[in-house]
């Protein structure tokens, strides 16, 4: 019954409860349902340059069962590099379109300022939705992402087991609540 509850407070509905009606002769679509979905492939891109992070990201998805795809750049080029297939990620199945980027700001090379406000204006790219995933929580620095194109600003905790709950609504929402833009 937890599960009901701590879904009732994010908004859902009970699973018993249904989502739609269904066509004549089928049967009505509910929470277990969508949350069960594995139609679509589940790929995260990571924008990352500290590698001590990117594991205790990968640990964070790994506890909480996630099983779709994470893959990491070290800074925003190779965020650019993956997106684009250039480079060392030129061959498509190296790089299959993300369904979710976790951008952070402070990286070297090209930091996620600069490559937001590229992904956002590049006509092929602009659908990926894009969650800044940093220890900022300056006030204007939000505000300009969004300006930008930021679909969502996470301040990263620093402990794990906060890190776990982050990612385990994180992948609730983007994956399993929302509908995400099919690629161009």
């Amino acid at each position: 019954m937890v599960r009901v509850v701590v879904l009732r407070e994010l908004g859902f509905v009970p699973s018993t409860q249904r989502l739609d009606k269904p066509a004549p002769g089928q049967r009505a679509k509910t929470v277990s349902d969508t949350m069960n979905d594995t139609s679509n492939t589940k790929i995260v891109l990571m924008a990352k340059d500290d590698s001590d992070d990117r594991l205790l990201a990968k640990d964070a998805f790994a506890d909480r069962g996630w099983e779709g795809d994470l893959r990491f750049v070290d800074d925003g080029e190779d965020l650019l590099d993956y997106l684009k297939l250039r480079g060392k990620h030129s061959a498509p199945a190296a790089a299959p379109r993300p369904g979710l980027i976790l951008l952070d700001l402070n990286m070297p090379s090209k930091d996620g300022r600069e490559a937001l406000r590229e992904i956002k204006a590049d006509a092929e790219l602009r659908r990926i939705s894009v969650v800044v995933f940093t220890t900022s929580k300056a006030g204007p620095d939000i505000d300009h992402l969004y300006d930008l194109g930021a679909n969502s600003f996470i301040t990263k905790p620093v402990q794990f087991d906060a890190l776990v709950n982050v990612l385990r609504v994180l992948n609730q929402y983007w994956f399993n609540t929302v509908e995400l833009p099919e690629p161009n």
